[in-house]
């Protein structure tokens, strides 16, 4: 059963023990730094350190913890993002029943996905959760605004449901060709897909000038994207002893993230500028709410999931 005889892989201890060393290393730095001096940006890292250091926490729990464990804390993940999708998103209050239906379908989806049941998987939310909310919706005979509910409740289930749980399917890809298991490969994607967000805003800080979407995300820049993507499939070869991947598959995985992921953090920043936010909650100290940490992910899961079914599985 996957409740007993759980190990960690090597390549499992091997990452890790680079990523706490790191934030070790940076919150000893900013302690220093603070018994001499105190300042706002200082302050705001110290705060963002911290921050870092539950979230790794938090990934550290994922992939070192039996699978049912793992999945638990994703699940709660995707309740947490869907209930602040729903507290921003200005729902009717005839939409209790609709709203009850896409909570429900978090049990039930990480469930499939647990049990690698794969074909039901794919089609439980996109079919029966979303023929089942339009039903609902029109069975409480509030006509008013029902059309933006029945686009609105479907699609949140879809980004923080449906498509975080693809995480836990990397649970049960078994090959012969590497030994780091679900667990390298859950790692892999978070770590290529938060450094791909570094990466962009690092080198759109160091090199840009052209706008890439100044009326969605007016801080990200050509230059930023295009060196963000390129930084992002040098780490994914660097980082590929985590998977199956070949040199080649990994540098293609890599691109196709980094470019993923710029799309899912437009599409929750889009979101937000509607809504007039800065972020979705406050959740994490400097980071904002689930939402604001898993805006690339949310994209980047589905699309390393399917790649890898692609190159590795069929």
């Amino acid at each position: 059963m996957k409740l007993f005889n759980h190990s960690i892989p090597v390549e499992i201890i091997y990452v890790l023990s680079i990523i706490y060393s790191v934030l070790i290393l940076s919150s000893l730095i900013f302690w220093l730094i603070s018994l001499t001096k105190k300042n706002k940006l200082l302050t705001e890292l110290i705060v963002r350190v911290n921050s870092w250091w539950k979230i790794v926490i938090g990934v550290t729990l994922v992939i070192t913890c039996p699978p049912i464990v793992g999945t638990v804390i994703i699940a709660y993940v995707s309740f947490v993002s869907l209930r602040e999708m729903f507290s921003i998103g200005r729902m009717r209050a005839s939409d209790r029943i609709a709203l009850f239906l896409a909570y429900l379908s978090i049990p039930v989806q990480y469930y499939l996905a647990y049990n690698n049941y794969y074909e039901q998987f794919l089609y439980f939310i996109p079919l029966i959760i979303f023929m089942s909310i339009a039903i609902v919706l029109v069975l409480s005979g509030q006509t008013k605004r029902i059309g933006r509910s029945m686009s609105v409740i479907p699609t949140m289930v879809m980004l923080t449901v449906y498509m975080l749980s693809h995480l836990v399917l990397f649970f049960n890809i078994e090959t012969p060709y590497f030994s780091a298991g679900g667990y390298g490969l859950i790692i892999f994607i978070i770590m290529i897909t938060a450094f791909n967000d570094v990466f962009q805003f690092t080198w759109g800080k160091l090199l840009g000038k052209h706008k890439i979407l100044p009326t969605v995300s007016p801080n990200k820049t050509w230059e930023g994207f295009i060196g963000g993507i390129l930084t992002t499939s040098a780490l994914a070869f660097g980082l590929k002893f985590l998977t199956p991947l070949n040199s080649y598959e990994a540098l293609l995985t890599g691109l196709i993230v980094g470019i993923v992921g710029f799309l899912g953090d437009s599409l929750i920043s889009a979101i937000k500028r509607d809504l007039n936010l800065k972020d979705t909650d406050d959740l994490i100290p400097g980071h904002g709410g689930a939402l604001d940490r898993l805006d690339s992910i949310i994209l980047t899961a589905p699309i390393f999931y399917h790649l890898l079914r692609y190159f590795v599985v069929n």
